[in-house]
């Protein structure tokens, strides 16, 4: 006897990808993950490649990892991806020791964390519709 299935927690037309452990601090992934919120896929692989940021080349794969999840997975159509969450949490903290003057120490942190990021399908406007609006 298995475990019965999880009902599936994201819509028709979403996919994800969860990165789990990552050697950097929430904060610092924040920043990185900023940049990529409610962009199209395309504009947002596209930032995370030309990023100098550091930990920008774990998140281009988790993304990566999202859109294949998308397209295999799941058949939805990569240009008309979004990215619609990318969440970051908390994980393990090590905690480490450095020597200091007269005999004392001072704790050091060193901080992981967890990546989610939820790519959706979103149906380009029609240009009448548009005109229309305005």
């Amino acid at each position: 006897m298995s475990k019965p299935k999880h009902a599936r927690t994201l819509g028709e037309t979403e996919a994800q990808a969860i990165t789990r452990n990552i050697r950097v601090s929430p904060r610092k992934l924040n920043l990185v993950a900023g940049l990529i919120r409610n962009k199209p896929v395309g504009q947002a692989v596209a930032t995370l490649t030309f990023s100098k940021r550091r930990i920008a080349l774990a998140v281009k794969k988790t993304l990566e990892s999202a859109i294949a999840n998308a397209e295999n997975n799941h058949q939805l159509d990569v240009d008309q991806l979004v990215v619609t969450h990318a969440e970051v949490g908390k994980a393990l903290v090590m905690r480490r020791f450095h020597a200091r003057g007269r005999g004392r120490s001072a704790q050091i942190e060193k901080f992981f964390s967890h990546l989610k990021i939820v790519v959706a399908e979103k149906p380009k406007a029609d240009s009448n519709t548009e005109q229309k609006a305005a």
